[in-house]
């Protein structure tokens, strides 16, 4: 049964990995970097602040680093560190049909995904945060974080599975975080 479920999880990866066209390649590589999504996460620091005041929004600042390091930390030392699984790029078995971006193949274990980890995170803290006042901004965060690991798969560096667990694992901080936000900060029951 689990050699199947990898089967399935390496075909799934092989053809959402083979979509890939020469045009779209540089784009998906820098969209995959953090640093290329500051002006959304102004844009959501800016509906916090607006939502809330600057003090929230500081505290929020401050919620956020929790959930990326939670996610970061989790992602690496209880699944990537014990699991051992290695990326698609770096498989021995698919590497050299796998299709890469300017030779970067990631490190060498790719489960979990932390990208989907880390986005996933705050994008579940941000869209509860947010909820009331902006009802739409929760697709819109799903689509966000599912484009950004979905640019994972397409420069070959996890697989779907890498990401699904590591989707549910940063919403699961991203929840958690923010209830303890709830608690503490916004003093809501």
């Amino acid at each position: 049964m689990f050699e199947a479920l990898k089967d399935f999880d390496r075909e799934i990866f092989l053809f959402l990995n083979g979509l890939h066209q020469p045009w779209l390649d540089q784009a998906m590589f820098y969209m995959t970097k953090a640093v290329f999504w500051i002006p959304v996460y102004a844009v959501l620091l800016y509906l916090v602040a607006k939502t809330y005041g600057w003090k929230i929004m500081l505290w929020s600042l401050l919620a956020i680093a929790v959930v990326i390091t939670l996610s970061d930390r989790i992602s690496v030392e209880l699944f990537k560190e014990v699991f051992q699984r290695y990326r698609p790029s770096r498989n021995l078995t698919i590497g050299p049909i796998v299709h890469v971006v300017n030779e970067y193949r990631g490190g060498l274990f790719g489960f979990v995904s932390s990208h989907a980890t880390n986005f996933f995170g705050i994008s579940t803290f941000v869209a509860l945060l947010l909820r009331k006042q902006y009802p739409k901004i929760l697709p819109l965060l799903i689509l966000w974080a599912s484009f950004i690991c979905y640019t994972r798969v397409y420069l070959g560096v996890h697989y779907p599975s890498d990401i699904l667990v590591g989707s549910l694992l940063g919403a699961t901080i991203g929840f958690s975080v923010y209830k303890l936000f709830k608690y503490l900060v916004l003093k809501e029951k």
